[in-house]
């Protein structure tokens, strides 16, 4: 069992979930203060995706991440923030053409992805690591453009968060490993009960976890009902938690969360376990992460 977890809040994700639950937060001032509420909820980290404020849906602007980065660092409540390099991957195809995408597709290259990670240098980003049938979708990460995206993380300082979502994404992030492409101890989040990628229940959750390097740390999340039963399963196995409107919006059946909701309801199931979740100072130092004030990486426990 882990004592000390880190808990991850991914506050709104890409997903057409604006219309299912008022709590979503849409504008860089919302998002925003989506990732404040958590923090003062007590997670330890936020998760950020950002959607065009005036449709809601998938947005890849570096100027909306930049809106989002100053307005949480220069709030009062510190969080460490880990933005989302896994944007611009979904490829359908187009019903009357193959070769090409159809609606819903929606494409870009390894640099695009990594462009606001670079530009605003957070402590934390996130790195997918395959291809996956994602719905009726296929969410696209060839092997290539995977290294490319490690090298262009890698040069900027930025520790990668690396999200499995399937049992042949944790080889694949050996091996990005093994050809020097991560550095120190890497970050494992283990992405379970998306369709049709690793199913969200102990048995899958105790396989990937039985494959990641020796010094990994990790993590796992469930979606929708699962959301709870895997933060208590991750800090049993030794991990750490995600929770977030991202992956789930329910508190319970029938009754729509908030951030800040799912963050408490997290948090006391782990203090109901006998652990306790880390500050994000802690995390910083914990995972030898940049300090957003001094651009040095913190080195030992806090």
């Amino acid at each position: 069992m882990n004592s000390r977890v880190i808990l991850t809040c991914a506050v709104t994700g890409a997903g057409d979930t604006t219309a299912k639950n008022p709590h979503v937060p849409v504008t860089p001032v919302e998002i925003a203060e989506a990732a404040v509420e958590a923090a003062r909820a007590g997670a330890s980290v936020a998760h950020i995706h950002v959607r065009d404020p005036e449709t809601g849906g998938i947005s890849h602007s570096t100027e909306h991440f930049r809106e989002v980065v100053e307005r949480v660092r220069e709030a009062d409540t510190d969080i460490v923030l880990n933005l989302t390099g896994g944007g611009g991957g979904d490829w359908v195809p187009h019903p009357d053409d193959p070769y090409r995408g159809g609606p819903g597709s929606d494409m870009q290259t390894p640099a695009e992805r990594h462009a606001p990670v670079g530009a605003l240098l957070p402590e934390l980003c996130t790195l997918d690591c395959g291809s996956l049938n994602f719905g009726d979708a296929v969410y696209i990460n060839t092997a290539d453009w995977l290294r490319e995206h490690a090298r262009l993380v890698q040069a900027a300082g930025v520790k990668p968060e690396l999200e499995c979502f399937d049992l042949g994404h944790v080889w694949f992030a050996r091996q990005l490993q093994a050809e020097g492409l991560l550095e120190g101890d890497p970050l494992f989040q283990l992405c379970l009960g998306i369709p049709w990628g690793a199913e969200a229940d102990t048995e899958t959750m105790l396989a990937m976890r039985n494959k990641l390097p020796a010094n990994a740390n990790w993590a796992a999340f469930g979606i929708g009902r699962a959301q709870m039963p895997m933060v208590a399963q991750a800090v049993l196995l030794g991990g750490h938690a995600r929770v977030g409107l991202e992956d789930n919006l329910y508190l319970r059946k029938g009754v729509k969360a908030s951030n800040g909701q799912l963050v408490e309801k997290a948090a006391g199931l782990i203090d109901s376990l006998g652990a306790r979740v880390m500050t994000p100072a802690e995390t910083r130092a914990h995972l030898k992460l940049r300090d957003p004030r001094t651009g040095k990486i913190v080195e030992g426990e806090a």
